[in-house]
């Protein structure tokens, strides 16, 4: 089994690490990959004093930043998996990356935004639901 498990950095991301870490005890054969997505910035007011190299380096930064607490809960687990940072619309990128990676399924936190904010902005988990193909499990 491959396993998706996308993360932004919440507390929701660490109970979806914790649920991989039970899913995955007792199978012997288990594949790990660790996805956080950074949207792109496009703002005018950053592109024009940082060369697009820099505003890339930040944003794989942030991305590390975002994986380090789930790295942790893994790595004390004892669970092996592959971290990945990449750049693009969250969801679309999400459902393609693990398409193009034959994964069985995505994990992934909510935010707890509430039906208002939801309905409003709508979600990431949302749109990962509608996009993809794939199962996926949302872990509050």
């Amino acid at each position: 089994m491959k396993i998706l498990l996308a993360v932004d950095g919440s507390e929701h991301s660490i109970r979806a690490a914790h649920h991989v870490i039970n899913a995955v005890s007792g199978c012997e054969r288990h594949e790990v990959v660790l996805l956080n997505v950074q949207e792109p910035i496009d703002a005018p007011e950053i592109r024009s004093h940082m060369k697009a190299s820099e505003i890339e380096a930040m944003q794989e930064t942030r991305g590390g930043d975002a994986l380090a607490p789930v790295r942790a809960v893994l790595d004390a687990a004892g669970v092996p998996y592959t971290p990945v940072v990449l750049i693009g619309p969250i969801a679309e990128t999400i459902v393609q990356f693990a398409t193009d990676q034959g994964c069985d399924k995505i994990v992934m936190g909510t935010r707890g935004l509430g039906a208002l904010g939801s309905a409003l902005l709508g979600s990431v988990s949302q749109q990962v639901l509608q996009l993809t193909h794939l199962p996926v499990t949302l872990v509050k």
